[in-house]
């Protein structure tokens, strides 16, 4: 089964989790190509899409080809592979979080206006826009993204088997090519998706000629089940960067915060 990844990694990605996972349990499915040419997206879209891609290879082998980029939140959905392919070109790595927290509280004061903030408890106002960053607040805030980082490196450090230490010192955000990342044990081997192909094919046993089909899509009573489209769902929910913003922000999760991010 081929499943191909493209652009922002939205955080609703739950109707393709689902097939995956269904996939995993289908016994006309042998394997999994992961083809992936992402910069990154949503903390909550490239968790579910790893945790879905690690459940499979518990049952089947996984084996990912990154194309042009398979950064960040990209590399992350990859490190659960038993296999990973990469182009000597590939931008892949960028291993860390960035939370964007907009200030427009200056710009309020000079057009007159002033917001009042009524709160439950003093950290409440920290994720607004119309407030200024206390130093409170940004230590608040940095809390959250060092433990999403660091959940990150944890992902990372079980999936390509290496010591903790040794992905922190890789994880300063640097982005690296795929020559860049074999040597330090990011990536598996240099070759294409014709060289992942292949690799999966002799892992599995079969001849030269078997199928790796798209996953396809096909709508039950009770809703999506077991397919989807190979890339209309992920075309449905990634969008550009202002709808990327909408669709990352934790407003929409119920949350509300600042909007936290993996991409290069």
């Amino acid at each position: 089964m081929r499943v191909s990844v493209d652009g922002i990694i939205g955080n609703d990605l739950h109707l393709l989790t689902r097939a995956i996972d269904k996939a995993a349990s289908d016994r006309q499915v042998r394997g999994l190509l992961l083809v992936v040419d992402s910069p990154g997206g949503g903390v909550t879209g490239g968790e579910e899409l790893h945790d879905a891609v690690a459940r499979f290879k518990q049952h089947k082998p996984v084996v990912v080809s990154m194309m042009g980029t398979a950064a960040s939140a990209g590399y992350m959905i990859s490190v659960p592979a038993s296999r990973i392919f990469a182009l000597s070109s590939t931008i892949t790595g960028s291993i860390g979080v960035i939370m964007e927290r907009p200030d427009v509280s200056g710009l309020l004061g000079k057009t007159g206006i002033n917001v009042h903030s009524i709160t439950s408890g003093s950290m409440k106002d920290q994720t607004q826009p119309f407030v200024a960053l206390r130093p409170d607040g940004q230590a608040m805030l940095q809390g959250v993204v060092d433990d999403l980082f660091n959940q990150f490196v944890e992902m990372v450090a079980d999936g390509r088997h290496l010591p903790i230490e040794k992905v922190k010192s890789l994880a300063d955000g640097r982005p690296y090519t795929g020559r860049q990342a074999l040597p330090l044990g990011l990536i598996d081997q240099i070759g294409n998706e014709d060289a992942a192909r292949s690799w999966l094919k002799h892992e599995l046993h079969v001849a030269d000629d078997f199928p790796v089909l798209p996953l396809r899509s096909s709508r039950k009573a009770d809703g999506w089940e077991t397919w989807l489209p190979r890339r209309a769902i992920l075309n449905w929910v990634l969008g550009p960067s202002a709808v990327n913003w909408l669709d990352h922000s934790l407003l929409r999760d119920g949350l509300d915060a600042p909007i936290a991010i993996l991409q290069p």
